[in-house]
């Protein structure tokens, strides 16, 4: 554990993103930072993932996760992208070779615009920086749209998930959820 400890923090940090669309329309891709959490509910949409989000920020400040954000420099948050470096289950983020991605969202008005693959090749350069081998993630086997996005960036399918787990939600009460998933892979760098 103490290996593991030392080789999350020495590995170096990518400066912010900016990135200019059609020449006028400014995002940055960024860290997340606190003040940036209730953003992240999306006007009530995911007010559910409150304390799911909170945790996920106090793992990011033990240095065991990642949470970017994409901003937009008048509408605000309008993606997001977290990255598990360590977990409960090291099959997915062990803090040596696998990082996990999750909860990649982009608002709908913002999709299709290569926004997404900016956001997922800045994370990816992020987990190789950090001397991960591999990036996992799971993507539900109801969206194929989400499965070719992840092919076109390299992933393969590796398995399958029963996508059952459980959070607590903002009223304190432990919700359900099951998300048959494919387990998809990207080789990051060769060891």
């Amino acid at each position: 554990m103490i290996t593991r400890e030392f080789d999350l923090k020495r590995k170096a940090q990518p400066i912010p993103q900016t990135v200019v669309w059609d020449g006028t329309l400014r995002i940055w891709i960024r860290h997340l930072v606190k003040k940036d959490l209730p953003a992240l509910e999306w006007d009530g949409i995911y007010l559910h993932y409150r304390r799911l989000y909170l945790d996920t920020y106090k793992s990011m400040r033990a240095k065991e996760a990642v949470m970017w954000v994409v901003e937009h420099e008048q509408r605000g948050i309008i993606g997001q992208l977290f990255v598990q470096l360590i977990g409960a289950r090291l099959d997915l983020a062990d803090g040596i070779s696998r990082a996990y991605i999750n909860a990649f969202r982009l608002k709908p008005a913002f999709r299709s615009l290569g926004i997404g693959s900016s956001l997922l090749h800045t994370v990816e350069e992020d987990i190789a920086l950090r001397n991960f081998e591999y990036t996992l993630l799971n993507v539900g086997k109801d969206n194929p749209d989400a499965q070719r996005f992840y092919e076109r960036h390299g992933y393969s399918v590796v398995g399958e998930e029963p996508g059952n787990w459980s959070y607590i939600d903002h009223k304190g009460r432990l919700q359900h959820v099951s998300e048959p998933s494919w387990r998809m892979r990207k080789r990051l760098l060769q060891r």
